[in-house]
């Protein structure tokens, strides 16, 4: 089965995905989309996504996943090892506590934040086909809920190697997206969390993670500048 993962290597959304995949090892083609230049909106990807957002899974059996829920529950029953959402019924609940927190208080609180405070994101608070006005009171009440949940994973990681329990899961990675994303609305979990610097600290050791890490460096460096006439 051949799979396409359509990502932006600058955003968060996208990464859960691409993480999500490579510590499964299940190979994929990649296809840029280029969130800056609005590439999300344009009629070719409506057609592949009409909630103009990224991840986009699409298998070669006809098989289109457009978000991280859909994709997560698909790859682990498809790809069911290494386990990522637990073995036993006590991990699995575990997991799910701890991955929902991940996602609707850290990095929906950062979102949050950027999309209600930054001036670039002006009628863009939601992510999607529709704009929506900002409200400021929401940027701060975001950068709020995602310092309680960095203090809370903090206080956890205090007592086992990994944000769920003692095995890697989907829940270390919404984690560390979410405190890696941080820096967009200037948090810097990482200073005032011991643990939280420890986890990442081992996170960025593993393949998955060297690789990514290397993705976004290379995406984040500026275009090199077109040849000048005559050269």
């Amino acid at each position: 089965m051949a799979l396409t993962l359509y990502d932006c290597a600058t955003a968060p959304s996208p990464r859960r995905a691409r993480l999500l995949l490579a510590e499964k090892g299940v190979a994929h083609e990649t296809v840029a989309v280029d969130l800056r230049q609005g590439e999300q909106f344009s009629p070719a990807f409506r057609a592949i996504n009409p909630h103009c957002t990224v991840p986009v899974l699409l298998a070669d059996d006809g098989l289109t996943l457009t978000d991280n829920a859909s994709i997560i529950a698909w790859v682990e029953a498809r790809f069911p090892e290494p386990a990522l959402l637990g073995h036993s019924p006590g991990d699995k609940a575990a997991v799910a506590h701890w991955h929902s927190r991940a996602e609707w208080e850290g990095l929906m609180g950062v979102a949050e934040a950027l999309r209600n405070g930054s001036p670039a994101m002006a009628n863009r608070a939601l992510p999607g086909p529709v704009d929506y006005a900002q409200i400021p009171a929401l940027a701060e009440r975001g950068r709020q809920r995602a310092q309680h949940f960095f203090a809370a994973l903090d206080a956890q990681l205090a007592q086992q190697p990994f944000v769920a329990g003692a095995a890697f899961s989907v829940a270390d990675i919404t984690a560390v997206v979410a405190v890696d994303f941080a820096r967009a609305v200037k948090l810097r979990p990482l200073d005032d969390g011991p643990h939280l610097r420890q986890w990442r600290e081992r996170l960025a050791q593993r393949p998955a993670f060297v690789a990514d890490a290397a993705l976004m460096a290379a995406a984040a460096r500026p275009a090199p500048a077109p040849p000048s006439a005559g050269t």
